[in-house]
């Protein structure tokens, strides 16, 4: 059995988290060895013969070799180094018309001949209460591929001490700049996953994802009151290059300089900016309640079309197999059967989309060997499709899946996971300087903050890291306590502007659950700076009564 342990952390805008740690404790050395594709062609073969002569009429398997190093600091200390792997193989099948899975992290053939049967015993046992046969849309099988995350630096071959620095040097520039309290940490992923199907396919992929989340915090001694500001920076499905290579350009909002990560992270800089403004917080004004246009930098409108229009859109939830844990959604089949459901804006139009470059949904094929793609959910404001795996394809009537099909271990059972859903760019010329030249009342965010969703994905309220007064088309002072109210179809239509392509970047959520047992994935939404108008603005730390 895989040992399951959880660190807990400082990081975020929360302060303190808990993050999820799979596998069984090893040394650094040991992240590289990697396990032949010859060999896991072999085991996979073995799965799938044992499958078909136990009666299984479709079989997969995934042979996962999952690896994980975190580095956590605070101030001028390091607080952990922990190197995990978790290596095994998931074994399912389709036998009288229903699934069965089963997996063992036992590599012999033995072993995964063991699950294959395992898994088509559980198959006929569920094919007895089962009320219709699972229909999978057809994939055609690709033989033998491989694909890998395009990186320059592997994080593995980067020494431990050289990552601990140079958080470290963060910490310190945060500290300098104004924070009482820093701190700055490192997640480091690598999913080396080989998929093998009855359809033909043998894909070996080789997937790398980093995040390096930081949070300043600063203090009024004299009042006790304290502020946080945490950082900025998206996760990426990019190698260490990430820390090498500079930004590509900047934003500037009142007098302070914002970096944006559009092709590289420079963490030292964005620490001082921190813990800067985490100072200046301390004394920003409070916001005064009411209604005003939104201006919403990408940093902060990703995690609302993550719960606004990623999870919504999910057709499990729709369906409401994701009822007793995520909830359901108001995206309901008969909104899309009527093609004229007025989700937002006819200048709001959304993709999925698992090509992206760089983004943490960025692979070549799903895990049911699905080839990667793009396609319209929303289209002109109207909702038109949704995210679909190969059993759900049928049910809105697509010849294919979308490939949206994930699993996080190799031990759990790949289910519908969402994509990369974003924000297509203004198809007219515009800069976030000049979409705010008309703005006589508004407010400018940047960054995630706190955020309230109903189960069905409806109701809503987000936070942020920075606020700033927009006053007669120009950029002010700084506020503090804000928070935004809607609804999600009145939110959506309330948008009325969006940058074009120069302006477009992507953040995202690197832990993202789902399911039971849960699971979490990693997904990058992308938008170019939007505005909202007359949207209801809550003060945060004003009492009620």
């Amino acid at each position: 059995m895989e040992r399951r342990t959880f660190l807990k952390i400082g990081a975020g805008t929360a302060g303190t988290m808990l993050v999820p740690v799979f596998g069984n404790a090893i040394a650094a050395e040991e992240l590289l060895n990697p396990l032949a594709a010859s060999f896991k062609k072999s085991l996979a073969d073995t799965a799938m013969d044992a499958a078909k002569k136990a009666g299984a009429s479709y079989c997969d398997v995934r042979i996962g070799r999952y690896l994980n190093q975190y580095i956590t600091t605070r101030d001028l200390n390091v607080e952990s180094v922990t190197n995990t792997e978790s290596t095994g193989v998931g074994v399912r099948v389709i036998a009288v018309g229903a699934y069965g899975f089963a997996a063992t992290n036992s590599l012999t053939p033995d072993a995964v001949a063991g699950a294959a049967r395992q898994a088509v015993a559980i198959a006929k046992a569920n094919a007895k209460l089962q009320t219709e046969p699972v229909q999978l849309a057809p994939v055609k099988g690709v033989g033998e591929v491989a694909w890998a995350t395009p990186i320059k630096r592997d994080w593995r071959t980067v020494p431990v001490k050289d990552k601990a620095d140079m958080l470290i040097a963060a910490n310190k520039a945060g500290l300098a700049a104004g924070a009482s309290f820093m701190t700055a940490n490192l997640f480091q992923v690598n999913q080396q996953k080989y998929f093998a199907s009855t359809d033909g396919s043998y894909i070996d992929q080789d997937i790398h994802r980093l995040w390096a989340p930081i949070n300043a915090t600063a203090v009024d001694k004299a009042t006790g009151k304290f502020r946080s500001r945490a950082g900025l920076a998206p996760p990426v499905g990019m190698g260490y290059e990430y820390f090498d290579a500079k930004p590509e350009h900047k934003v500037r909002a009142a007098g302070g300089v914002t970096t944006l990560y559009t092709g590289g992270y420079d963490i030292v800089e964005e620490a001082r900016n921190a813990g800067r403004q985490a100072r200046e917080k301390l004394t920003a004004k409070s916001v005064d309640p009411g209604k005003y246009d939104l201006v919403l930098a990408p940093e902060n409108l990703f995690l609302t079309i993550h719960e606004s229009v990623g999870h919504p859109t999910e057709l499990d939830r729709v369906l409401g197999y994701e009822a007793n844990y995520a909830g359901t959604s108001f995206c309901t089949l008969d909104k899309w059967e009527s093609r004229t459901f007025n989700f937002g804006s006819k200048i709001v139009n959304f993709t999925g989309d698992k090509t992206a470059p760089g983004s943490l949904g960025a692979v070549a094929y799903d895990d049911e060997g699905v080839p990667a793609k793009r396609w319209d959910i929303i289209r002109d404001g109207i909702l038109v499709n949704y995210q679909a795996t190969r059993d759900q394809a049928h049910i809105i009537g697509e010849k294919e899946s979308h490939g949206c099909s994930y699993a996080d271990s190799w031990s759990k059972v790949q289910f519908q996971r969402m994509p990369n859903v974003s924000l297509v760019p203004g198809k007219q010329k515009l800069t976030p300087d000049e979409m705010v030249k008309d703005v006589k009342k508004g407010i400018y965010i940047l960054g995630r903050g706190s955020y309230s969703i109903d189960q069905q994905r409806y109701n809503f309220q987000f936070g942020g890291q920075l606020y700033f007064e927009i006053k007669d088309g120009k950029i002010g002072q700084m506020l503090e306590d804000v928070a935004y109210q809607s609804n999600t179809q009145d939110f959506w239509n309330a948008c009325t502007a969006i940058c074009d392509e120069r302006d477009w970047r992507m953040s995202g959520s690197f832990f993202d659950g789902k399911g039971q047992p849960s699971q979490v994935s990693a997904v990058s939404h992308g938008t170019s700076t939007t505005r909202f108008n007359g949207i209801n603005v809550i003060n945060t730390g004003r009492k009620i009564g």
